[in-house]
């Protein structure tokens, strides 16, 4: 009965594609000459691949050699990549309907900020309206005035037209000096 129970049980291995597919062929069905006939064929084709490795080795070389003779250098190279792509970037449809959304918002950000700012200017001067806002500006004025050094009690000209101990200004006449002035 276990024989019976193992026959009918899938095998574990899955065949592979590649490389390996050979192992997942058994042996026995294939015949000794398709077996060769592979084997030929195998071989055949590694050699093309080997030979292409070698052909593209050697394009590379020569690649290099044809731009190190015109200057171009990795870099200018890679400023020249990034350069053309940046141009595909902005010139895609993409790029154009983001520009334009995002300009879209911009123009209203600037207005909704602009309405924010003429809002709180007129909240602003409603508070400064309030007479609790005027009481306390009448009180710092107060304050301020108490706080200010006192004006001279005398008429501003006279203040003008005096030296620091209160005595008038006398004007020399031209042409005339002080004895400590001398003529230049």
């Amino acid at each position: 009965m276990e024989e019976a129970d193992q026959g009918n049980q899938r095998p574990d291995f899955i065949p592979e594609v590649g490389e390996d597919a050979v192992d997942a062929v058994p042996c026995t069905a294939l015949t000794e000459k398709e077996q060769a006939d592979l084997c030929s064929e195998l071989a055949k084709v590694e050699d093309e691949i080997q030979t292409l490795s070698q052909v593209l080795a050697a394009k590379e070389k020569q690649v290099a050699e044809i731009k190190r003779k015109l200057g171009i250098t990795p870099l200018n190279e890679f400023k020249q990549n990034l350069s053309k792509g940046w141009q595909e970037v902005t010139t895609s449809t993409a790029y154009k309907k983001t520009s334009e959304t995002l300009s879209q918002v911009g123009q209203k950000a600037t207005t909704a900020f602009s309405s924010v700012g003429s809002a709180i200017t007129r909240k602003l001067e409603d508070v400064r309206n309030t007479p609790t806002f005027k009481s306390f500006e009448e009180k710092v004025e107060t304050l301020k005035t108490k706080m200010s050094p006192t004006a001279s009690t005398g008429d501003i000209e006279e203040v003008s037209d005096s030296t620091p101990d209160g005595e008038p200004v006398v004007e020399q006449p031209v042409g005339t000096f002080l004895p400590d002035q001398q003529a230049d």
